[in-house]
């Protein structure tokens, strides 16, 4: 499952469904210059559950940016 807000410039992949409560740890990782890329979201079991992309328009394809699944 995919989502992208352009209007926030925002992009959420999930890798599974993710039941309310199910991402109990939320970590950022920033690029060089301390900027935040993303968040991952993890599982109780350290499990990657979703990437949520910050600045969309620039790590996603033109392609994929146009798709809501």
């Amino acid at each position: 499952m995919r989502s992208h807000d352009k209007q926030n410039n925002v992009a959420y992949i999930a890798f599974k469904e993710i039941p309310p409560g199910g991402a109990v740890d939320t970590r950022p990782i920033f690029d060089d210059a301390g900027g935040a890329l993303l968040v991952i979201d993890l599982s109780a079991t350290g499990e990657l559950l979703g990437i949520e992309l910050l600045d969309a328009a620039r790590q996603l394809p033109e392609i994929y940016r146009d798709l809501n699944h």
